[in-house]
């Protein structure tokens, strides 16, 4: 699996020196209980740092300045515990370049009726100091998000915990290098795109790479290798010889595992963390990459069939944002549009990775009616049932645009023998018609990324995050 750096958030609190320093002691030892708790709750995916109790603008300015250069940190928590004024925090919140988070919260989740005076009032001001934060932060424009609610509650920590991997996806996106093997599929207007405004506005790297010096890397692959991640296979999957005899069987899974220990090591030896192909582009090969990208994709890899880069670079970013879980490559493939039915079957060729399966899949070689090549070995399964979203994205001359809806994913209700790949049931929770309609308006493509680990909120934060246009179909 590829790894994502182990990344903290740094967490300060705003104040002012008006409340006393018998206050700011108080107002730090509360902020450094909240962190602690926040981490003792095993919710969050990635560590909180409490670092101080900012007053004063050039300490705010230092410290923002500090995050920015500090690969480690991978976004700021902020909590206003009572009025901190806003006019500090604009300089260094202008120089911030990562994801901020307002935690409105207080530290107490209760009015004590009874005793409550100004010394409490001082410490628990929270309703009277995150407005004034908030303002700056919409006045400077920052696309922060707000989290509101008694931080020690668990949908509260839930917030937190989402935010975060959206956060480190984001700091990750900005590493992401997407190898093309080949150009895109001819004529197909969806897969294009401007790689140069991706770079700038996402951090994705895309670089082309002719079909040949893949096939020199795949030609290097040795036996041993093949041997090894062969007895792998045998191990987490169902090998089915079929119909094929056993030669062309062992042939044409050996052939598939030669290129992905081939592909993965190309990807490795330039830093690539997402690839294409095209089945119009396969001189040298003997197969369509199928069971290969099934496994790189599980791996962690973005992948886009056709040439596509732009869900490539979204998949691996997604691949990051759910830790690798129940989120896979897919494509609107046919629809069931009798009443009471209505579904789109998703499926792809070949390229689905197991994350999603509900059952355990099975090495298959069967014939493929495209490209001309050799039969492939892929991973065959049925997907699951239970919420889900679909995502795609799409380019116009205004900008990149990120579109999705929520689905409800369901198993087939039949089996295809005759056709046999990974497919995966669902309908969009608004309507087929009214979802595929608005979808299509949109601009939506044919390829997208279907997760049951993420929400429509996560992707809307991300998408917030690097300015991307928003059209989530509700």
């Amino acid at each position: 699996m590829l790894s994502v750096p182990d990344y903290e958030f740094w967490f300060v609190t705003g104040s002012q020196h008006l409340y006393g320093e018998e206050q700011l002691k108080s107002v730090a030892k509360d902020a450094q209980d909240i962190a602690d708790k926040l981490n003792a709750s095993g919710k969050l995916p990635y560590k909180v740092v409490f670092k101080d109790v900012m007053t004063t603008a050039e300490s705010i300015t230092n410290f923002m300045k500090e995050v920015n250069y500090n690969d480690k940190v991978a976004g700021v928590i902020t909590w206003m515990h009572t009025f901190s004024p806003a006019k500090n925090w604009i300089r260094g919140t202008e120089l911030l370049q990562k994801p901020l988070l307002h935690l409105a919260t207080q530290y107490l989740n209760n009015i004590p009726y009874a005793d409550i005076d100004f010394d409490y009032m001082n410490l628990n001001q929270s309703a009277h100091g995150d407005r004034e934060y908030a303002y700056i932060n919409a006045r400077l424009q920052k696309n922060n998000k707000i989290v509101y609610g008694y931080w020690g509650d668990s949908e509260v920590q839930d917030k937190i915990a989402s935010w975060e991997d959206v956060a480190v996806a984001y700091n990750e996106s900005f590493k992401v290098k997407v190898a093309r093997f080949g150009d895109t599929m001819r004529n197909v207007a969806v897969t294009e795109g401007d790689k140069v405004q991706a770079q700038i506005q996402m951090g994705w790297t895309v670089d082309y790479y002719g079909i040949g010096d893949l096939v020199e890397e795949i030609n290097k692959v040795k036996d041993a290798d093949i041997d090894k991640e062969y007895a792998d296979l045998e191990s987490k999957y169902t090998m089915v010889q079929g119909d094929n005899d056993a030669d062309k069987y062992t042939k044409s899974v050996r052939t598939q595992l030669k290129q992905y220990i081939g592909i993965k090591s190309f990807l490795e030896k330039g830093g690539y963390t997402a690839f294409t192909t095209n089945f119009e582009d396969l001189w040298g090969m003997e197969q369509l990459p199928g069971l290969a990208a099934q496994l790189l994709i599980r791996d962690g890899y973005g992948f886009g069939a056709e040439g596509d880069w732009k869900t490539a670079a979204l998949g691996r970013v997604m691949k990051i944002m759910s830790h690798g879980k129940k989120t896979a490559f897919m494509e609107d493939y046919t629809l069931d549009l009798r009443k009471g039915h209505e579904a789109i079957l998703g499926s792809h060729m070949l390229e689905v990775d197991p994350t999603i399966a509900s059952d355990k899949p099975r090495v298959e070689v069967h014939p493929l009616d495209i490209g001309g090549k050799a039969d492939p070995a892929r991973l065959v399964f049925t997907g699951s049932e239970g919420d889900a979203i679909d995502v795609t994205v799409s380019d116009f001359r205004d900008g990149f645009k990120m579109i999705s809806y929520a689905v409800a994913a369901h198993k087939p209700e039949a089996e295809t023998p005759k056709l046999p790949v990974a497919k995966q049931l669902w309908t969009p929770k608004v309507g087929l018609e009214k979802g595929a309609l608005a979808w299509m308006q949109a601009g939506g493509g044919h390829h997208t990324m279907l997760s049951f680990a993420l929400t429509e909120e996560q992707m809307e934060d991300f998408a917030t995050m690097v300015n991307m246009n928003k059209a989530f179909i509700k």
